[in-house]
């Protein structure tokens, strides 16, 4: 199996991030469209956030699991989804 994978724009790269689903915040490092398949039959893909923690180790979310942290100004997605509830 090869590794496959393709580096995707974010509006909130180099930026501060939180992932909702750990709570842990971290700037957002990349985003990547990534084969997350074990098998070589068929094709898995994701899009992954990479965040480095205050640890500065990286750990990897969703895409969907991410917002702007607490101190950094909300995005136009965020109030859309705010607006649309």
């Amino acid at each position: 199996m090869t590794e496959q994978y393709e580096y995707v724009p974010h509006q909130l790269l180099r930026r501060r991030v939180r992932d909702i689903a750990s709570g842990t915040e971290g700037e957002l490092m990349a985003v990547i469209n990534e084969d997350v398949s074990d098998s070589a039959a068929y094709e898995r893909w994701m899009m992954l956030a990479y965040i480095r923690g205050a640890s500065g180790r990286e750990f990897t979310t969703a895409v969907d699991n991410i917002e702007p942290a607490a101190d950094q100004p909300q995005t136009d997605r965020r109030r859309r989804n705010e607006r649309s509830a």
